[in-house]
Formats: structure tokens, C-alpha cells, sequence
């Protein structure tokens, strides 16, 4: 193992977790982990544990996890490593006394190609405005939210019925890959320093990134069939873009919809119409189109295909006639 740069890593779910293993298997020296703290989860409301936390205590590096980041016994840990560089990947707002701490300073990878999508879910937004490109991008932290000078930025091309969840893990794998290049650069001292201000300059319209909450993934039938069917991937698998079905019997139950096939310019339909042969297919009328309905989840059931489904729960489409 390589006894420099000393490494502190700050992550939490498993998109950090795939970095961690990637920094370790390539001898970086990682001397301590920051994770979140551990939080009921699941039916039971167990502990859970991050999945940067599991990964790091089962190679026997030691794991900090601090519930408020300007705790002085928390810093003082956090000095005794002695760290010369740490990296932050899918973490939460950090403190000047922490990130300024290293020599070397400390770097996050962002899943965007800054300073496009600053935010906490660019991968999300990218694929829900129609995006064919996205990409990942290391950068200093600074005081402002993902605006530090740019270390390095790799492109990446989104598919046209690509999901969020897909997407991610395309990203992981290419993020952990960036993340070594950057450790050999700034190493090298040669991480360069680019603004992001001249990046920004160049683009018309900056989007943002903001978190995104079950009750935004609300699905409007009234736009067009495109809009709808990157709505509903940019939401795939989590949070899940959902809708209310009208049952024969009066109530409503929530659907979640993980997977369309759009149908633009078809002929039939008005937005929230269902059409079904209770068998085979499941369309739903948009703006400009129908769309057809291939992976989903009814309230309380698990996640099927639409046979399945329609096997299962053909008989509520029998009287079902819009959403």
C-alpha cells in the first residue's frame, strides 16, 4: 500500500461505497470514513447501517459518524488521522473547518458535468428534462454548493429509455474510475484550476439539481407523451413517479410507474384515459400521444411487468376508464 497521500473519505450510500473500494484496491492509504449516522429503517425501524459504513468497518478502516460536523471532539478526531487529502462523494453540506482541514484540500465527485445540475439529484433532473448527455466532474469544495474549481470532467451519454436507476449505476462506475484519475493529478500537482465561472458563462440557462420529494412525483397526464415517459424514468426505480387508478369500487389506490413505451402522435386517447385489453397492455392517454405502461407497482403489491400485472389485476380495468 502506498503510504501517500493520506485519505479521508466522507460518503454514504452505495454510489460512494463503489469509489471507497476502488481508492482501497488501488493502494491508497484511506485512514478513516465519514459517514451519516445510522437511522431506523424498514418495517422493523432497525439501525441501518450506510453502505459506505458496512463497506469500510468490514476492511478494518475506522468509521466517524458525526451528527453535527463543527462538534470540536469531532474535529480533533478528525486531526489526529493527519489527513493530506479527502475526498467527498454523496455526502452532506460540509463546514469550512472540515473540508480546509487537508493539505492536499478536499474534492467531491458530482454526478453532472458542472456547472450544470449543481444540486442533490442531478441524475434525476438530467434524464427528466430530456437530456442526452450528462457526464461526472470533480472539483474543489469551497464555501458555495457545488461551485469549486473543476479538477476533471468525464462525458456521459443517456439512452433514450434509459432510467435514473440505470444511469446511476453507469455513473458509479465511471465516477470511481474519475476519482483515482483525480488522487494521480492532484498527487502530481497538476490539478489545474478551472473556474466554473467561464463554463457557466457559455450556457443560456443553468439548471439546477434540487432534492426531489414523493409528493413532486406526482404524474401530469396533461403533458405531452415525451414529457411524461422522462418524468417517469428520470423517477426509476426511486422515488417512483405514481398516479392515483380510480378502482371499480369508488376508492383510489396508488400506482407506481417505473417503465413507458411512449406512443407519440397516436390518434387515440385523451390525457388520463386508460385504455386495456386486461391481458396484455396498459395505455394511458398523454397531451400528444398514448403511453404504454411495461413495469408497475399497484400500493402494497410488488413491482411486475405489465402481464403480470394485468394477470393479477386485469379485473380492475374492466370499469376503469381514466385516472
Amino acid at each position: 500500500m502506498k503510504d501517500f497521500p493520506r485519505i479521508i473519505f466522507f460518503g454514504t450510500p452505495g454510489f460512494a461505497a463503489a469509489s471507497l473500494e476502488r481508492i482501497v484496491s488501488c493502494g491508497f492509504p484511506v485512514v478513516a470514513v465519514v459517514s451519516a449516522p445510522d437511522k431506523p429503517a424498514g418495517r422493523g425501524l432497525k439501525e441501518h447501517e450506510s453502505e459506505v459504513k458496512v463497506w469500510a468497518r468490514a476492511h478494518g478502516i475506522p468509521v466517524l459518524q458525526p451528527p453535527n460536523m463543527k462538534d470540536p471532539v469531532f474535529l480533533e478526531q478528525l486531526s489526529t488521522y493527519k489527513p493530506d487529502l479527502q475526498i467527498v462523494i454523496a455526502f452532506r453540506m460540509m463546514p469550512k473547518e472540515v473540508w480546509s482541514l487537508p493539505a492536499l484540500g478536499t474534492f467531491n465527485l458530482h454526478a453532472s458535468l458542472l456547472p450544470q445540475y449543481r444540486g442533490a439529484a442531478p441524475i434525476n433532473w438530467a434524464i427528466i428534462n430530456g437530456e442526452t448527455e450528462t457526464g461526472v466532474t470533480t472539483f474543489f469544495l469551497n464555501e458555495q454548493i457545488d461551485a469549486g474549481k473543476i479538477i476533471l470532467r468525464e462525458k456521459v451519454s443517456i439512452g433514450p429509455d434509459e432510467t435514473a436507476g440505470e444511469l446511476h449505476d453507469r455513473l458509479m462506475e465511471t465516477g470511481s474510475e474519475l476519482v483515482i484519475r483525480t488522487i494521480e493529478r492532484i498527487v502530481s500537482g497538476n490539478a489545474g484550476d478551472t473556474g466554473q465561472d467561464p463554463l457557466a458563462a457559455g450556457n443560456a440557462l443553468l439548471k439546477e439539481a434540487p432534492k426531489i420529494y414523493k409528493t413532486n412525483c406526482r404524474i401530469n397526464w396533461d403533458q405531452d407523451v415525451q414529457a411524461v415517459h422522462n418524468f417517469i424514468r428520470g423517477l426509476s426505480p426511486c422515488p417512483g413517479a405514481w398516479t392515483l387508478l380510480k378502482m371499480p369500487d369508488g376508492t383510489q389506490q396508488t400506482l407506481k410507474i417505473f417503465k413507458t413505451m411512449p406512443e407519440a402522435g397516436s390518434a387515440v386517447g385523451i390525457p388520463g384515459e386508460i385504455l386495456s385489453d386486461g391481458k396484455s397492455y396498459i395505455k394511458i392517454g398523454t397531451k400528444t400521444g398514448m403511453i404504454n405502461l411495461t413495469v408497475l407497482q399497484l400500493a402494497g403489491r410488488k413491482t411486475m411487468n405489465t402481464g403480470d400485472f394485468l394477470r393479477g389485476f386485469g379485473w380492475i380495468f374492466s370499469e376503469t376508464h381514466g385516472i
